[in-house]
């Protein structure tokens, strides 16, 4: 199949898709379109990040809905605002020659009553997130009666944010018999077991190999100590002066943290994260989307509905925990054609998650050392010289300044004026980079060393990252542990905090949460209300971290019986006995 004519589509979208640029389907298009205009059979499709997934779906489902029907007939659902809001732009540009097609919106972190309105007017497309979707429900201002197409987009991100349960009380309200089309970029078995629940002999579409990484992509990695992973971010940026790209941190903390930095050091960065209010969301993606910030540091959760075509970078300023996920985000660079990098900055101990990364995704890294500041001048003055070279000259503008300037540099001969102007944009950067380290790890530690302290380090990292949490919640509320992560995720309107052990009592539960996240999680939980009970949350007592011996193996000597200890206990028993005898 080679044009969008052949998959069947009429005339009016066709036009449309001929405005947006398309040409010609990609391969997940080339299935997805045919099929659901020709059958209601279930479709599962697994496609990364880019693969134009969105048309697929939303050219056939646009142009199967009833423009007379004012009802909702199609209800797609996401993770996030962003994802919602790039697909319903979208959609609508997708149905802009054909008339009466309404689309409407829901998402959290906007006023709910402009949407109650939107659904009042009429809209046959509901596109939303599972926890506004719910809400409107409940207020009965959203009826899912007639709807007869039902698509589950980004999946996998719905099940690891915790809706599991919105989604069951959503499609719980759809008619059974619908259409269900689910959408996700990994395969596992908790997607197996989410299409086994709701969809019915669904054929399942692959796009090319899974989680194989894009051949448009150049792959590399960093090594440095953990302490100059900022270091390293900055000589990367400065390595490369026209990078327009995303910094991918795991958390929130993480992401405001670097972008402030960034930002305080002059460059042109800023944060998208979920502490941030809708509409400055909005004004830092419009600013991006229009190339005016040359890095946008984020996290995972944030960056989804963030379609951007002209990335040059992908900087994982933490590797993600999953490896799929790293294909996700190399997925957003070296799209339409064009050349990307994906860029990871290791520490000496996640080789691991690097070999990991190739051998699920059929990637491959190159290990490139850290730029030095010699070269990083010497590119940065080229660059400079570039500029300098292109700039267009408007006379008319310039013209009645020129007699100034020329009577006021008429002592500096040709060389010297370039000296002096070359030095007036360059001199920070040679101020700045003067005897600069060399950041790149080099010499690997003894084998037997590293092995004994990467054991203790992984010991001490299961009790010293997370914080133990008492929460006045258990058994006795209905409180499991999916409501429990569910409510976490709600609260810090992220999944990326990690979750340690969980038990649920009775009366109240324990678990353990990512240090980082436990303040945040506090502030933000302790003002809800659980089934109508106010939650109480704090800290309890922090487990002790692992006591590791200098060499050896243990000593025996700490068994019952034997050692100070032992003997200790042996001798107050005698002279128990003895005082009974006496």
């Amino acid at each position: 199949m080679q044009t969008f004519k052949e998959t069947g589509l009429k005339d009016k979208i066709l036009q449309a898709v001929a405005s947006l640029g398309f040409d010609q389907p990609t391969p997940i298009q080339t299935k997805t379109i045919p099929h659901l205009l020709t059958s209601e059979q279930d479709l599962v499709a697994f496609a990364q990040t880019g693969t134009g997934k969105t048309a697929g779906f939303g050219l056939p489902l646009v142009q199967l809905t009833d423009s007379t029907e004012k009802d909702p007939q199609v209800l797609i659902l996401c993770p996030t605002r962003e994802l919602c809001m790039q697909i319903t732009r979208d959609l609508e540009d997708f149905s802009k020659y054909l008339s009466g097609i309404k689309v409407v919106a829901v998402y959290g972190g906007a006023g709910i009553e402009g949407q109650i309105k939107s659904l009042n007017r009429g809209a046959q497309i509901v596109v939303g997130t599972p926890g506004r979707t719910k809400d409107l429900i409940k207020r009965r201002k959203l009826l899912l009666d007639s709807v007869k197409h039902l698509v589950l987009d980004e999946a996998d991100e719905m099940l690891s944010m915790g809706f599991s349960e919105d989604l069951d009380f959503i499609i719980g309200k759809i008619p059974v018999i619908r259409q269900t089309l689910l959408f996700s970029a990994t395969k596992s078995a908790e997607m197996t077991a989410m299409s086994r629940k709701y969809l019915d002999d669904p054929i399942e579409i692959k796009v090319a190999a899974l989680n194989k990484g894009a051949e448009s992509v150049r792959h590399i990695f960093y090594m440095v100590h953990a302490r100059d992973r900022y270091e390293a971010l900055k000589r990367i940026a400065d390595m490369n002066p026209n990078t327009y790209g995303i910094v991918f941190c795991r958390t929130r903390r993480d992401t405001k943290e670097i972008a402030n930095k960034l930002m305080h050091d002059g460059y042109n960065a800023d944060a998208l994260h979920g502490d941030m209010t809708q509409a400055q969301r909005d004004e830092v993606m419009g600013r991006f989307r229009k190339n005016q910030l040359q890095l946008m540091v984020a996290t995972d959760v944030a960056a989804r509905g963030l379609d951007v075509n002209d990335l040059t970078h992908v900087i994982n300023y933490n590797l993600p925990d999953e490896p799929q996920v790293y294909t996700h985000r190399s997925g957003r660079t070296g799209r339409a054609g064009k050349k990307g990098v994906s860029v990871a900055i290791v520490h000496t101990r996640e080789m691991k998650k690097i070999r990991a990364i190739e051998r699920i995704s059929g990637i491959q890294f190159t290990k490139e050392p850290v730029p030095t500041g010699q070269e990083i001048c010497s590119k940065q003055l080229f660059s400079l010289i570039d500029k300098i070279e292109k700039v267009s000259v408007d006379e008319n503008q310039i013209g009645p300044f020129l007699p100034s300037i020329y009577s006021k540099l008429q002592w500096l001969d040709r060389e010297q004026l370039i000296k002096h102007f070359v030095s007036a944009e360059f001199n920070r950067f040679l101020a700045y980079y003067k005897n600069a380290r060399d950041l790149n790890v080099h010499k690997p530690e003894r084998k037997e060393r590293r092995d004994l302290k990467g054991k203790k380090e992984a010991v001490e990292r299961k009790w010293a990252t997370f914080s133990r949490m008492y929460i006045n919640l258990g058994s006795k509320h209905n409180l499991t542990p999916k409501t429990l992560l569910s409510l976490i995720n709600e609260s810090l309107d992220s999944s990326d905090a990690k979750i340690g052990k969980i038990e649920i009592l009775r009366k109240f539960s324990f678990f353990e949460i990512d240090r980082e996240a436990a303040d945040a999680l506090i502030g933000s939980l302790s003002r809800k209300r659980f089934k109508g009970l106010p939650v109480m949350i704090q800290f309890s007592e922090e487990k002790k971290s692992v006591s590791w011996p200098d060499k050896g193996k243990r000593s025996s000597k700490s068994k019952k019986g034997h050692g100070k200890k032992g003997k200790f206990r042996k001798a107050r028993t005698e002279r128990g006995k003895k005082s009974k005898g006496t």
